[in-house]
């Protein structure tokens, strides 16, 4: 099972999330570390301690970078990344909230070159549908889908692109996900060609503020 992990609470919040999903991490395809909207304007203990136990368990951080749709300034951007990897050790990032239309194409391409020449191993991008079709090529991951389940139910489509793409390099995150539909929103994810998934039980506006039960079983 392939799962990115977008966990949007404080640990202090809810400890025992973050303790289940340190056990599991070796079943994640990687968990996004988002402290403020990004990594804050200093480091947050409860989140160096959690970044810690799971670097040794095994896991892979990226650390959460909004782009605003192309609109911040690389710098920023840079500014963030450079945090999350100094506080909190991240290993790449997550790009949120990136253009998918072709104009943007070559300032997103000078964006991802950027970050990796900042040391970030593991790019993903998230522009949340499916871009235009050279996005794919930029990152190690692409997020084409993210939105509710009744809409990736009623509405999904997938253009013919993505077809000369491995499975690996695309995600759908799905949220408002029934629980016992969850294992059916992983397959669904596969047959549609998105090996990594991250489908949770949660609705707006912060979907992500619970560990998804694909991961852990039944929530508690």
């Amino acid at each position: 099972m392939t799962l990115l992990v977008p966990l949007y609470v404080h640990p202090a919040e809810d400890p025992g999330a973050w303790h289940r999903l340190i056990r599991a991490a070796t079943r994640t395809y990687a968990i996004v570390l988002n402290p403020a909207s990004g990594p804050g304007t200093g480091p947050d203990r409860a989140f160096t301690a959690v970044a810690g136990a799971l670097r040794a368990a095994g896991a892979r951080l990226l650390g959460y970078v909004d782009t605003d749709y192309g609109n911040r300034d690389r710098a920023e951007i840079a500014e963030d990344l450079r945090r999350h990897q100094r506080w909190y050790a991240a290993d790449g990032c997550f790009l949120d909230r990136v253009t998918a239309a072709p104009a943007g194409l070559p300032a997103c391409r000078r964006l991802v070159r950027s970050v990796r020449r900042l040391g970030a191993a593991t790019v993903v991008l998230n522009p949340g549908v499916h871009p235009a079709p050279g996005y794919a090529r930029l990152a190690d991951l692409t997020v084409t889908f993210e939105g509710h389940w009744s809409t990736y139910v009623s509405a999904f489509s997938r253009p013919q692109w993505t077809a000369r793409h491995p499975p690996e390099r695309f995600c759908h995150l799905v949220y408002g996900v029934p629980e016992a539909l969850v294992p059916l929103a992983v397959s669904t994810a596969r047959e549609r060609g998105a090996a990594v998934s991250g489908p949770v039980t949660g609705e707006p506006p912060n979907p992500w503020a619970a560990l998804t039960p694909a991961l852990t079983g039944r929530e508690r």
